[in-house]
């Protein structure tokens, strides 16, 4: 990492080092930070429409394959229940995570959304091995497909439905930042295309009658679902485990105290972060002159909390205040 203050890490920018500093303190304030119960409202909608929609075309699903003996259209159901299953633990993801900090928990919930994203994760790749299993079986004993026409008119609703629903989905997601939504999104926007898939399918043996086609193409959804859960749990497990930040975020903060420009900073260094749901944790050291007062070291780490917060979103910005010069031999930069 490149930083201030002249400990002679490669690439380090060097200012006048001094020493003699008895100064050292933390100071933490989520200066910036978006305030949980001013996203909860619109992330409770997003999951409630994701779950009302999922609830319809389940039915809607069932009956099709009831009526067709599709299994591709069954397994299309399988999907959309699954998708259900994900939207509920979304919904309730989202209402623990936006609780505050407690005595168990004293850095708040968070994070519960990053596991509701990796249990739906998990579902989508359940949902995949049932439909694969089914679709094998299929094709070494194919069955009849009747009534093609609702089934051609139930899926094509679906794909319509799950593509409208999913993109207002990542719309959100991105508007409250919530790894929940994005999850579920992820999931709808699956099942569109894999709804889409089924499809052509119908309308193959529709004109051809070629019965094999429609376990094929389960098959071919089975396989595209995997994709998907795989990402999504990929995602959610790396927050998980508290991957950094990434790159452009860090360059952010980066930036933020290195432009500050105040005369009694020299440096930084020791700089971290995570992610927990859609707040980011920042730590770092900033060192500085002998002479600042603790009040001025105090008041300049304040305003470097809402530099910060304001080119990070949803920063929780913890300073440790150093001597410049105060760092201990041996010490990770």
């Amino acid at each position: 990492m490149a930083c201030l203050g002249g400990h002679g890490a490669p690439g380090a920018v060097k200012r006048p080092r001094l020493s003699g500093f008895p100064l050292a303190a933390a100071i933490r304030a989520p200066t910036g930070m978006i305030e949980p119960a001013s996203d909860h409202p619109r992330k409770s909608r997003a999951a409630l429409v994701s779950i009302a929609s999922n609830s319809l075309l389940i039915v809607l699903k069932i009956v099709a394959g009831a009526l067709t003996g599709s299994i591709a259209i069954i397994t299309e159901a399988v999907h959309s229940s699954i998708d259900l299953v994900a939207s509920v633990v979304a919904y309730f993801s989202i209402r623990k995570a936006d609780e505050p900090a407690d005595e168990d928990h004293q850095y708040g919930h968070a994070k519960v959304e990053n596991l509701a994203a990796a249990i739906e994760g998990l579902l989508i790749l359940v949902g995949a091995g049932v439909i694969l299993f089914e679709s094998v079986r299929r094709l070494a004993d194919p069955a009849p497909v009747d009534t093609i026409g609702v089934g051609i008119a139930v899926i094509g609703f679906s794909a319509i439905a799950n593509l409208c629903v999913s993109t207002y989905l990542y719309r959100q997601a991105r508007l409250t930042d919530s790894p929940a939504l994005e999850g579920d999104a992820a999931h709808l926007r699956t099942d569109a295309a894999t709804s889409a898939g089924v499809l052509v399918a119908l309308v193959l043996v529709k004109v051809t009658g070629i019965e094999a086609i429609d376990p094929a193409a389960a098959l071919l959804v089975a396989v595209a679902i995997v994709g998907a859960g795989a990402r999504v749990l990929s995602r959610s497990t790396r927050v998980l485990v508290d991957e950094s930040l990434p790159p452009d975020e860090l360059a952010a903060v980066r930036t933020a105290v290195e432009d500050h420009g105040a005369p009694e900073v020299t440096g930084f260094h020791k700089l971290r972060a995570r992610r927990a749901g859609s707040r980011r944790y920042v730590d770092l050291h900033v060192q500085f002159r002998p002479g600042t007062t603790l009040e001025r070291a105090h008041r300049v780490s304040h305003e470097l909390q809402g530099r910060i917060g304001a080119s990070v979103r949803n920063a929780d910005v913890l300073i440790h205040l150093e001597p410049d010069g105060g760092e201990r031999p041996g010490e990770p930069r």
